[in-house]
């Protein structure tokens, strides 16, 4: 007996429910909840993680950053996590089905798979990136390692000196001769390390103009579709592929991590970058500023609004307790990138160290950090290829576990929509086609212009119609549906209450806090740069676009919605598509009690596995037929009754009520009433 109550808390059933392979056997479910929660953690853990919070961090006022951090965590990140979990988890559908709570707002789910296009689209293209350096590194000498190569140029100045001859020199005759000759590093005017020009002129062979496209990198598109080739591989049976590809995925980066720290604190001069990293700077705390930072690293970090958390949630078994996951799930996140911190500042300290410079001269974020800065530390290192192949194995597990479930996303989104069984059968073509829509449309980036177009959709496409999509969505389930029956909704679900500082967060305090990120990212806009390079404003009225396009499908599909609503007045026509669509609410019938069990009518059943429906339209045609049975029934026992009666008692007496025809219902004929 306790086994199978083990074995149901692991597939997220409540203590006492029976085990159920699949809840939901149309859909499927997760094979264990640990598979969600890694899936989700490997979703909200990302590149990002690694290369922006390290550098946001130190930037910021280095551990005073912590609190604002923090602080964001606990009063927008948590809640807003939790908010997605549990409204995917309830209505078992994706970021388009979720919308039945108030079909006038589909328009956020058809957003939210916009900006998981865009992502998705170039999120692979680093990844394909992080998969050629790491092909890159089984070499016995790290190419970027040197400046003797045909793409340097005479402003090349390497770490360990011009020729691959010196790479046995040993780590201590390195630091030697680095001491003797670092005036003349320190003392050019324009100083590029072999990393940053291998980067620029052997892997991306970048145009001067984002225009000119150039000629497609061929390597870097050979490593865009193995990229594509893998995902849809993990993804080929949907989530109960994915789920157990996650195991892997999403507990290596963390060995990985483990090991670099290791390595990178027992290097000399590792003190000094973590100090950089952590020392506090309180007088920044009071600096708006920085708590922008902060709200927007906890609110793109946890990549909320992108979808993906209400589509991994869909598959939960319904009495799941996604409270506790949400909060497992944030704080694993955020813990990562403090982590990830030690890991990229005890390397950068040490650099710093060997170069004789401050930190700040090599502190880096974004591609920057992962593909220049942190690649020439690492060549400082014996056995360099080793430590490369590890870190850049790392990057590639971090960027799968996000762009799993962004692929999953649109794959649902698409499934649920359209619902028929096909569809659901034939999934794998869908993830397919979604996959080689998706490489098609990466092809420009592996082009020599394709960096700017890449940091152009990074800097655009997901900033801040991220935002509006949390906030409108904020407002859709708290006031336009209602804050009471959602929060009873949940109760239903979880078996208890959403907690009061939840309630007043999802109510108050995070929309606040969205609308101070949105508020705050228009004040803080540049136009983007990369490096010396101005974008031109066609580039930017592009990026403008891949912004708005998200943004723009709220209203546009919320007009539509209502010119097509019944009603005379607009506000008539207004009040239904705001109104829940009558099979708004768990997916299976089992769960539907209370105020949705009088909404089991045919709407409701189409939301169902096809076993239900057909089970449970056979069960109301019977029902159909034995009420007349049971009438017939009745009718019968009551003349049984009657023909009784008309038997004469002891007295000879009769009874008075009217006697039935004589031999109906196989009743015998009274000898009094026989012939003669």
């Amino acid at each position: 007996m306790e086994e199978k109550q083990f074995a149901g808390i692991l597939n997220g059933a409540v203590p006492g429910e029976p085990v159920k392979k699949d809840e939901n056997s149309r859909r499927g479910n997760w094979g264990n909840q640990i598979e969600f929660v890694l899936t989700s953690v490997g979703y909200a853990v990302g590149l990002g993680n690694v290369w922006r919070f390290p550098y946001l961090c130190y930037r910021n006022g280095g551990g005073a950053f912590m609190l604002p951090y923090f602080i964001m965590l606990v009063f927008c990140g948590i809640p807003l996590f939790f908010l997605e979990l549990s409204f995917g988890q309830f209505a078992s559908l994706g970021c388009l089905g979720v919308w039945k709570i108030s079909p006038m707002f589909k328009g956020v789910g058809y957003g939210m798979m916009v900006v998981s296009t865009y992502i998705g689209i170039y999120y692979n293209v680093v990844i394909c990136i992080a998969f050629y350096y790491f092909f890159m590194s089984m070499t016995n000498v790290l190419p970027w390692t040197y400046c003797n190569n045909p793409w340097n140029t005479p402003d090349c100045s390497g770490v360990l000196g011009g020729g691959s001859n010196r790479f046995n020199v040993s780590l201590a005759n390195t630091t030697t001769s680095l001491v003797a000759g670092v005036s003349e590093v320190v003392n050019r005017t324009k100083r590029t390390s072999p990393s940053e020009e291998y980067w620029k002129h052997y892997v991306l062979n970048i145009s001067d103009d984002i225009g000119n496209f150039g000629e497609v990198r061929l390597p870097i598109l050979g490593c865009l579709a193995v990229s594509w080739f893998v995902v849809f591989l993990c993804l080929i049976r949907g989530v109960k592929s994915s789920g157990k590809v996650v195991y892997f995925t999403a507990t290596f980066p963390y060995v990985v991590l483990t090991i670099l720290f290791i390595r990178g604190i027992t290097l000399e001069g590792a003190v000094n970058g973590i100090k950089y990293y952590l020392t506090p700077q309180w007088h920044k705390v009071l600096d708006a500023k920085v708590w922008g930072d902060a709200a927007s690293q906890i609110f793109y970090s946890l990549g909320c609004a992108w979808g993906g958390l209400i589509t991994m949630a869909s598959y939960n078994k319904f009495h799941n307790n996604c409270f506790r996951d949400s909060i497992i799930i944030s704080i694993t996140n955020c813990a990562t990138s403090v982590y990830a911190g030690f890991v990229i500042f005890s390397i950068l300290g040490f650099m710093a160290h060997n170069l004789n410079v401050p930190v700040s001269e090599v502190a880096d974020h974004g591609p920057g950090l992962a593909f220049v800065a942190y690649p020439e530390a690492l060549t400082l290192l014996p056995i360099s290829p080793l430590w490369s192949l590890l870190f850049f194995f790392m990057l590639i597990l971090l960027g799968l576990g996000t762009q799993f479930c962004l692929l999953e996303t649109l794959v649902t989104a698409v499934v649920d929509e359209i619902g028929t069984d096909w569809i659901i059968r034939n999934k794998t073509v869908v993830t397919l086609s979604v996959a080689i829509i998706g490489f098609l449309l990466g092809v420009p980036l592996t082009t020599r212009a394709g960096i700017y177009w890449l940091l152009l959709m990074d800097n655009y496409a997901a900033s801040f119609s991220l935002v509006v999509i949390s906030c409108i969505m904020c407002i859709c389930v708290m006031y336009v549906y209602g804050h009471k029956k959602y929060f009873k909704d949940v109760e239903m679900m979880l078996g208890f209450p959403p907690p009061l500082f939840f309630k007043v967060c999802w109510r108050f305090i995070s929309p606040v806090i969205i609308s101070f990120i949105l508020i705050f990212t228009v004040i803080q806009y540049k136009p983007i740069t990369y490096n010396n390079y101005v974008y031109p404003g066609w580039s930017l009225a592009i990026g403008f676009c891949m912004a708005m396009s998200s943004v723009i499908c709220i209203p546009v599909y919320a007009l539509y919605k209502i010119s097509r609503s019944p009603g005379a007045t607009f506000r008539e026509r207004l009040k239904f598509a705001c109104q829940p669509h009558p099979s708004w609410g768990p997916a299976l019938q089992e769960h539907r009690i209370g105020r949705y069990a009088s909404l089991a009518s045919e709407d409701t059943v189409e939301s169902r596995p096809l076993r239900e429906k057909q089970e449970l339209k056979e069960e109301q045609k019977g029902e159909l037929k034995e009420e007349p049975k049971e009438e017939e029934e009745e009718e019968d026992k009551e003349r049984r009754d009657e023909i009784s009666l008309t038997i004469q008692g002891s007295n000879g007496s009769t009874n008075t009520k009217k006697t039935p025809i004589p031999g109906e219902w196989g009743i015998p004929t009274p000898i009094s009433q026989g012939p003669s």
